[in-house]
């Protein structure tokens, strides 16, 4: 019942579900007891309700089977709690194409539904995202300082996504919990290192910093036995490496848990992915996309900071 409580004010005040609308969740059997939440509660409050469950996806950013792809475009309402993400997927993109609203919940447990980000006032978040994405958006260059590394990329001419949680109207999207702004660099441009002291995507939560060199858009290389992990993770699919995401997290209520659903929202923090990009303004299909958290950046945006010291000043 707690589930379903849970369930239904995210579908109410999130995702505005309607009575009559077609709505679909698409789950795999680790998430099962969410998926099955968010059915129940779809279908009392009027929905035309469908739950699709999936054989689990072996990497973030791997296309869903292509029925459930056709399903999902066929819905005005999808709901996604995975173990893998869909949400840098074309399935996805179809969906919010045809106008439907769609909620990526990648990794969420069974606490991460009921605690932390995803109780935050999502009106604050929307706020402070929006205002994340315009800077992003006006800027030409970001430079990104950890301790004595610094990564530099050119965003000049893309777009920004402001991922709010609230996705009322047709054709909107993103993660819940939510609360992050994000664009895809300049292919080739980024160069330098990062120094990621939080979370990696598949890795999970670090026990040690992992330096991360980047030449020419491409991630070079990667120190520790953490750090190798996530080489072996995008070596396993072409164009892995490349620099997909700058993204910064807008939600005080997230917590690092290891999880990058939750991780990546942390307010203060910033996040670098690599992969595929290709959904949000990018040129990079790769089948992967793989985040990693820094907890204490500095963000400066054409030589303006933007993060520092844990605070977002804008």
């Amino acid at each position: 019942m707690e589930l379903k409580s849970a369930a239904s004010s995210i579908l109410a005040s999130s995702l505005a579900l309607k009575e009559g609308e077609k709505f679909l969740v698409v789950t795999d059997p680790d998430r099962r007891r969410i998926g099955e939440a968010l059915f129940e509660a779809g279908a009392e409050l009027g929905a035309e309700a469908a739950l699709a469950v999936m054989l689990p996806r072996e990497a973030n950013g791997e296309e869903p089977p292509e029925h459930v792809a056709a399903a999902m475009a066929a819905a005005d309402v999808v709901v996604v709690p995975t173990t893998h993400s869909l949400t840098h997927t074309r399935a996805r993109l179809q969906a919010v194409e045809r106008g439907a609203r769609v909620a990526t919940m990648p990794g969420i447990t069974e606490d991460m539904f009921r605690e932390g980000a995803i109780t935050a006032d999502y009106a604050e978040v929307e706020r402070l995202t929006k205002r994340v994405a315009a800077a992003l958006d006006s800027a030409r260059e970001a430079l990104v300082v950890t301790g004595s590394h610094r990564l530099r990329m050119s965003v000049e001419g893309r777009n920004a996504v402001a991922s709010t949680g609230v996705h009322r109207e047709p054709g909107r999207s993103g993660n819940l919990p939510s609360g992050e702004a994000f664009l895809a660099p300049v292919e080739g441009t980024s160069e330098g290192e990062l120094l990621v002291d939080g979370s990696i995507a598949g890795v999970g939560r670090l026990s040690e910093s992992v330096l991360l060199k980047i030449s020419e858009g491409m991630l070079a290389s990667a120190s520790g036995q953490e750090g190798e992990r996530l080489l072996d993770l995008l070596d396993g699919f072409p164009k892995g490496r490349s620099v997909a995401e700058l993204g910064v997290g807008t939600n005080d209520r997230a917590r690092l848990t290891g999880v990058t659903l939750e991780d990546e929202k942390i307010y203060g923090t910033i996040h670098i992915a690599f992969g595929s990009n290709d959904t949000f303004g990018g040129t990079v299909a790769a089948g992967v996309h793989l985040d990693a958290v820094v907890l204490e950046p500095e963000l400066y945006l054409d030589d303006r900071l933007v993060v520092g010291q844990g605070l977002v000043h804008i």
